[in-house]
């Protein structure tokens, strides 16, 4: 039973909590910067999409790339989630978690041979394979195995997104997917081989997505090719129309997951495809509003163009916004009822680039704790050791119950593994 949606950061008493948890107590115990995720609004973002496709022969494979904690994963496999993978790390990440890997799907365009063989010997549902090439190398594994294994070919429809570059994945110029026009041909080389089963058709058409639109679209030019197949005599067993769906930043309006679900399986009812199994692999919409990143204000720094807000937090910790010039909401964790000043939200790391955000009106003081909110998913996954930073702890709150997730790196743990010449 999953629970009821609520926002999973709200002001009560004049300070910001998770759940039922204010975030000062959570800064005061694990310090900052420390992401903070909210079980209730992971579940309640799962039941979305589950309590859409009930009674659907469906399956969620959770992105991972979006967020791989193995306390989120956990949580998500006991809901019944699958996963959708782009490394053989992140496949040790499921197995770890007690994720199912026969609910797993693999991803990617640079997949290696020692990592096909893992997902072999761990029984994964399939491959989402994204060129020829690469087909050939899970051909030539399998065989050398004496295994069969399972693929879908990721076709990319040449449809666009409409959302930032960097994330649209569905356009001929991008490098993800199969070519549209080299589809059949290569399904039919896959349905030749002893060695290959093909068992399904996949399309991702990019991220933040905030139309149904462009799902559409895709989908139709997916159906397309299912029915193309089907006439040389090739069936398929399942339909995967990836993830993408958007959350709300700032101003953004993304449809609700209920709305996306009912318009692809109306579309695959339409077009005859209601038997197949519905595979989705949302991201984002199922964690990027259950965390925050929480920093603390180091020292507050006036100049003749601009004021700076320098915080503990930077862009090794949350890259999105140097990489994305992404807007993300920043709130204060207890509001200030002083005059605000325009800030720019900067980090200590020696880059320009190493801002959370800009031109925000803010009533601040040293020592003053932010939230930055929207932060669950690309966040922490994201994160790096640059400049030498360890990076930050991560909590999950359930409740008025919080637990430490992931403990803080230590300065030491950075360079354990290296060594200096003799």
């Amino acid at each position: 039973m999953t629970r009821a949606a609520q926002p999973a950061f709200t002001l009560r008493a004049g300070a910001l909590c998770c759940e039922d948890v204010p975030l000062a107590e959570i800064a005061a115990r694990f310090g900052t910067p420390t992401y903070v995720y909210s079980r209730r609004a992971i579940e309640a973002a799962y039941g979305a999409y589950a309590h859409a496709l009930a009674g659907r022969d469906a399956l969620l494979c959770f992105a991972i790339k979006a967020n791989s904690n193995l306390a989120v994963l956990n949580l998500l496999a006991r809901l019944g989630a699958g996963f959708d993978i782009v490394s053989g790390g992140e496949l040790a990440r499921v197995l770890a978690a007690g994720g199912d890997a026969r609910k797993t799907v693999f991803s990617g365009v640079g997949k290696t041979t020692v990592e096909i063989a893992q997902a072999l010997a761990a029984d994964i549902l399939c491959f989402n394979v994204e060129s020829a090439a690469e087909l050939d190398m899970i051909e030539t594994v399998a065989a050398q195995l004496g295994k069969r294994a399972p693929v879908s070919l990721r076709v990319n429809p040449d449809v666009d997104p409409n959302t930032h570059p960097y994330i649209s994945t569905g356009l001929r110029e991008n490098k993800f997917g199969v070519a549209y026009a080299d589809a059949v041909a290569l399904y039919r080389r896959a349905a030749a081989s002893r060695h290959l089963e093909v068992v399904g058709i996949d399309c991702h058409i990019g991220s933040q997505i905030t139309a149904l639109a462009p799902y559409v679209d895709a989908a139709d030019r997916v159906l397309d090719l299912v029915d193309a197949l089907a006439r040389t005599g090739i069936r398929l067993r399942h339909v995967d129309f990836g993830g993408g769906l958007g959350i709300r930043y700032r101003d953004e309006e993304p449809p609700a997951p209920g709305a996306l679900v009912r318009a692809l399986t109306d579309r695959m009812a339409a077009r005859g495809h209601a038997d197949k199994t519905l595979l989705l692999e949302p991201g984002r919409s199922l964690v990027g509003a259950a965390g925050a990143l929480l920093t603390r204000v180091t020292l507050l720094k006036p100049g003749p163009a601009k004021n700076f807000a320098v915080v503990d937090a930077a862009m090794n910790d949350l890259l999105r916004p140097t990489l994305y010039d992404a807007w993300m909401d920043v709130q204060p964790v207890q509001p200030r009822s002083a005059e605000p000043i325009r800030y720019d939200v900067v980090g200590p790391v020696c880059e320009s680039g190493d801002w959370l955000a800009r031109d925000r009106e803010l009533a601040l003081a040293a020592g003053d704790l932010l939230a930055v909110l929207g932060a669950g998913a690309y966040g922490m996954s994201m994160a790096s050791n640059y400049n030498s930073r360890p990076r930050a702890a991560e909590v999950m709150v359930d409740g008025a119950s919080v637990y430490l997730v992931r403990r803080r790196e230590q300065i030491e743990e950075l360079f354990a593994g290296e060594s200096v010449l003799p």
